[in-house]
């Protein structure tokens, strides 16, 4: 048989160019009729995965930032996956990730994050102050200055 990737409506049987009654779908492992194969069921396979709650991204990240023995490279694999999400991380996946920075003795990281979240901000200028003000105890706790207040954003 065939599968949904690969296009070809024929297979090969005793030397003779066969065209089957259905398909084996590579996603969903099912076989459909033949004629829904090419319109249809492409885009169904794709569909049919779990979707992920916003209270479940969030929980994700949290505990991924808040492990005991995460090390450097982890801490900025998370934040750069992170940062190619299409969204500006909620202020308790920034506070965990900050924590996890300071358990790892990393100024630099904390700061970069920080820029990371006014960048991501982009043209919403309101969402960048809601974010440091939420984090602001949190700052003060680790002591970790905003870019702002290092001069970072002048430069």
């Amino acid at each position: 048989m065939t599968d949904c990737n690969k296009g070809n409506p024929y297979l090969m049987a005793s030397g003779l160019l066969v065209r089957p009654e259905a398909v084996l779908c590579s996603f969903c492992s099912k076989f459909v009729p033949f004629f829904l194969h090419s319109a249809v069921l492409p885009a169904r396979c794709y569909s049919h995965g779990s979707q992920e709650s916003d209270e479940e991204f969030d929980a994700r990240w949290v505990t991924y930032f808040n492990k005991p023995d995460i090390d450097a490279w982890e801490l900025r694999k998370g934040i750069n996956t992170l940062v190619g999400y299409d969204l500006v991380p909620e202020p308790k996946i920034i506070d965990a990730a900050l924590r996890a920075c300071r358990r790892l003795n990393d100024f630099a990281s904390a700061v970069r994050i920080l820029e990371v979240v006014k960048d991501k901000a982009g043209p919403h200028k309101e969402i960048y102050p809601y974010v440091i003000q939420e984090l602001r105890p949190t700052l003060s706790e680790l002591g970790i200055s905003t870019p702002e207040e290092l001069g970072l954003d002048k430069a």
